[in-house]
């Protein structure tokens, strides 16, 4: 009733070809413009079949109730009736059926697969490597070696962007992967997702070996995309800004559905995009994607959480991933000091603790906080309170790990604790308790730049440390009143 577009020819604008058929019903047409589907190999086909809707539903003018709607007992019946077909059969598959079957489709398909196997088994014998390469890709598996030269940042208080030692990781991986390609949402310079290793090319109408695919300012469509990439056993990468992850989430959660290893890397990830201002500054993004069922949610805290992040993510055979990066600097954590970035692959791992292993707080936070949290552990401790800081890149990762493995890094002994993101405050309950504190956004964020909306929004250490000892002060208050 509204929609009057000629879905047609915004088709032909778009450079397919177009068919049309103007009844269902008609077999001679609907043969006619498969084949000429079939003869068109230079670009994809739209065939507009017109056609009556049916209706299950009580109310056949409502559509949204009659989709999805079983017929009932008397269609059925009504049904089979009309077909000349037993009213009263149930199941019923009549003489001839099996026969017709495997003297048809059965015997014709054993035949196709057949033909098939013969030619797996010469390109097999003619082409080893390749064929070796084409059946890991079927099963999702990686080449040897899928790992190696990956690089190594050592301990940098300036650091770098995510998005940048992201680039350099992606750029790697996929020179030892040749089915891993991508894109971006016409965002490569910022997002750093551009292949520029020698050879790889771009992926265009006349250069169909290129690994670099350029999807337009079209974030839902770039994500479909991706999902069709993967469900034809390319490991598919694509991205845009994390604001943007609004316009790729049906896509994402068929990702989930379907059990698709789409990689979706999303940068410029939190209030740290300063000036961009609050329509460019993700504040309710993280807990969205973390509420889609299958995702695995990945915001590493500095370079070498990346390198982890990335390892993780490569290993997936069933899940898509979103890969939550910064565009401002992230220093770089001095391992030596810290724990190993290895503990990424268990979503949540202790970086620093007390020196008895028995902390009267818990700090925790994911990506850029997490070097904010470094900062207030070390007041901390100077101050001579006993703290544990947790990065905790992944929930989704730290859920799949044992009970015994949480409540080692999440005692539940120790109900003071302090959750820092940059994003919104919702589901950080689950991990810091009645007890405990989570700083968080509670509103878009602003104008300005960072430091000032640090400032403005509570993400400075000696916050942290205050809030760290208010959460101690309550916890040893609720154990004086247990006492009594």
């Amino acid at each position: 009733m509204a929609f009057t577009e000629d879905v047609a020819a915004r088709f032909r604008g778009y450079g397919w070809n177009t068919a049309h058929v103007s009844d269902a019903n008609d077999t001679g047409a609907i043969e006619k413009v498969l084949h000429q589907f079939n003869q068109t190999t230079d670009r994809p086909t739209f065939i507009v079949l017109d056609s009556h809707i049916g209706y299950g539903a009580p109310n056949k003018q409502d559509t949204r109730e009659a989709h999805g709607e079983a017929l009932g007992e008397d269609e059925i019946r009504l049904t089979k009736k009309n077909y000349g077909w037993p009213e009263d059969a149930k199941f019923l598959v009549p003489d001839g059926v099996y026969d017709q079957f495997k003297n048809g489709i059965g015997k014709h398909g054993g035949e196709a697969r057949a033909a098939w196997m013969t030619l797996i088994d010469e390109y097999k014998a003619k082409f080893p490597q390749l064929y070796d390469e084409m059946a890991r890709m079927q099963k999702r598996q990686l080449p040897e070696g899928w790992d190696k030269d990956l690089p190594t940042f050592p301990a940098d208080a300036k650091g770098v962007a995510s998005r940048d030692s992201g680039g350099k990781v992606l750029n790697v991986l996929a020179k030892n992967i040749p089915w891993l390609m991508g894109g971006s949402a016409d965002l490569y310079p910022s997002t750093k997702t551009r292949l520029t290793f020698d050879g790889v090319g771009d992926f265009q109408a006349e250069t169909r070996g290129g690994r670099n695919m350029h999807f337009g300012i079209r974030e839902h469509a770039m994500s479909a995309i991706g999902n069709g990439l993967g469900l034809s056993k390319i490991r598919p990468f694509v991205s845009t800004f994390f604001i943007f992850s609004d316009y790729c989430k049906p896509a994402i959660r068929l990702s989930a559905i379907m059990e698709v290893p789409v990689i979706y890397i999303f940068t410029h990830d939190s209030i740290g995009v300063g000036e961009d201002g609050p329509t460019h500054q993700p504040i309710e993004h993280l807990v969205a994607l973390r509420a889609v069922p299958g995702l695995i949610v990945l915001r590493p805290a500095d370079a070498n959480e990346v390198i982890e992040a990335y390892k993780y993510a490569m290993q997936l055979r069933h899940e898509p991933v979103a890969l939550v990066l910064s565009r401002q600097a992230l220093p770089t954590i001095d391992r030596t000091k810290y724990a190993s970035a290895s503990g990424v692959a268990k979503g949540a791992y202790i970086l620093a603790d007390a020196k008895d292993g028995k902390p009267d707080v818990i700090l925790m936070a994911t990506g850029s906080e997490v070097d904010l949290c470094v900062k207030a552990y070390e007041k901390l401790i100077a101050d001579g309170v006993k703290a544990r800081l947790v990065s905790m890149p992944s929930w989704e990762i730290f859920e799949h790990q044992s009970k015994e493995y949480r409540e080692s890094v999440l005692p539940p002994s120790i109900t003071a604790r302090v959750s820092v993101e940059q994003a919104s405050t919702l589901g950080w309950d689950k991990y810091v308790g009645p007890g405990g504190r989570i700083i968080g956004m509670h509103t878009f964020g602003a104008s300005a730049p960072l430091k000032e909306l640090q400032k403005k929004f509570g993400f400075e250490p000696d916050a942290v440390v205050a809030s760290a000892k208010e959460v101690i002060s309550g916890a040893a208050a609720s154990k004086g009143k247990e006492g009594r």
